[in-house]
């Protein structure tokens, strides 16, 4: 038999990180921050693709490169988190605005720029080895 209050905590948990339909909660908001919210949903959802397509790129084109693997695994985690990331940015953001509240500060940004600087100093690393042999 399933405890009522383990059932609560589950869901609390999954909704914290993919809170649920933020559109049903308040009042709609000005439709230009809705659909300003969306574009830069979507433009984290494009640095996610441009992430996983340099990291396929990097595992199937540098062949001959020793730390292609690395650098490819690397682009493509960086990516899933960016993806996964962004959806609970939109929600929380959306959230905020239709209750009229500031809106949640994001790590968002401060993990992409900490994530491409280690992916550039790997693939520099990388490269000066390879280039040393």
């Amino acid at each position: 038999m399933s405890d009522p209050a383990d059932s609560s905590r589950r869901r609390q948990r999954v909704e914290r990180w993919f809170p649920a339909d933020p559109t049903r909660v308040g009042a709609d908001p000005d439709y230009r921050f809705t659909l300003a919210n969306e574009r830069t949903f979507l433009a984290w959802i494009r640095t996610a693709l441009g992430l996983a397509a340099g990291g396929l790129a990097a595992i199937t084109v540098l062949d001959d490169f020793a730390g292609e693997e690395a650098l490819g695994i690397g682009l493509l985690a960086l990516s899933f988190v960016t993806a996964a990331t962004s959806y609970r940015r939109w929600a929380l953001n959306e959230r905020a605005m239709r209750l009229d509240e500031p809106l949640p500060v994001s790590r968002l940004p401060l993990a992409m720029a900490i994530g491409v600087a280690v992916v550039a100093l790997v693939a520099g690393v990388l490269f000066a080895v390879d280039a040393a042999r």
